[in-house]
């Protein structure tokens, strides 16, 4: 359920790409330095998306240094860190632990296992800085746990449970702006949710995993009504945003919000068109 929040890099300026892969860079750094060189394979653009966002909003200047990487060993990179990049480098962590768990529990996969594993020292720690962050997960997950064994049909209940989760991670603290944050993080926690569901839509058919818009995906309008819906979550979490008093990385934040949240929707509606083109009885024929 993760790479759904990212940029729109057609639509972003050079030298504000370049900001924002100095802030992912930074957030793979802080993942290596805090939880070991494994867990920066667990890197997720969401995670760069919630430094920006914090960074902007509480006027954070980020220290800023050029460093090589095993990936790009040849060119120094820019890289961008604050005390966000350490935050966002642990809900990172926090929430990678518990997709894997989640997918050995649906599909049994190893190598899921084995990584959770990886990342169980990691979790204590991360336990004993931010209880309240880690409960809201375990939360999340059992109660998503609920609605696969009950089936639950109502988009709005099992999206609900995501946004919760993820509203939680973006209050970084109990302060003025904590119940935006929350609202924020509330709609764009339903949007990821309901794009993951919509993409795993052909595959869950085949495993029998709970997905509930298996339970509306053969009416004539599914796809119209799940993008009203998407397109609703997508405006009530800008809305909250632009409530916020942000100028710092703000073109950023929107080329995200506006732009970037529907990059991979889009290319799976893309995906899906390009097969039912291709199963036709048009080019069955031929």
């Amino acid at each position: 359920m993760f790479g759904y929040v990212t940029v729109h890099k057609d639509e972003l300026k050079i030298k504000d790409y370049n900001t924002y892969r100095g802030y992912y860079c930074g957030l793979c750094r802080e993942l290596g330095k805090c939880h070991g060189q494994l867990s920066r394979l667990t890197l997720t653009f969401d995670m760069t998306f919630l430094v920006l966002l914090l960074t902007s909003l509480y006027e954070t200047e980020p220290e800023s240094g050029l460093r090589r990487c095993p990936l790009h060993p040849t060119k120094k990179h820019l890289t961008l860190r604050n005390t966000f990049t350490e935050y966002a480098a642990d809900m990172n962590i926090l929430l990678t632990y518990y997709n894997l768990l989640d997918d050995w529990t649906d599909e049994k996969k190893i190598s899921s296992l084995a990584m959770s594993s990886a990342l169980k020292k990691s979790l204590k720690q991360i336990t004993l800085q931010y209880p309240d962050k880690v409960s809201a997960v375990k939360q999340y997950m059992s109660r998503l746990s609920e609605c696969e064994q009950k089936q639950i049909h109502d988009l709005d209940t099992a999206a609900g449970y995501t946004g919760e989760m993820l509203g939680e991670i973006f209050a970084w603290r109990d302060d003025e702006w904590s119940a935006d944050l929350r609202r924020m993080g509330f709609y764009l926690g339903k949007f990821i949710y309901l794009c993951d569901a919509r993409e795993d839509i052909e595959k869950d058919k085949k495993t029998g995993n709970y997905n509930p818009l298996l339970f509306y995906c053969d009416q004539p309008d599914f796809e119209t009504h799940i993008q009203d819906i998407l397109t609703m979550m997508a405006a009530e979490c800008a809305k909250e945003f632009e409530r916020l008093p942000i100028l710092m990385h703000a073109d950023i934040l929107r080329n995200i919000l506006y732009a970037g949240i529907w990059s991979r929707y889009e290319a799976v509606r893309t995906r899906d068109e390009i097969r039912a083109k291709q199963h036709s009885p048009e080019n069955s024929a031929q």
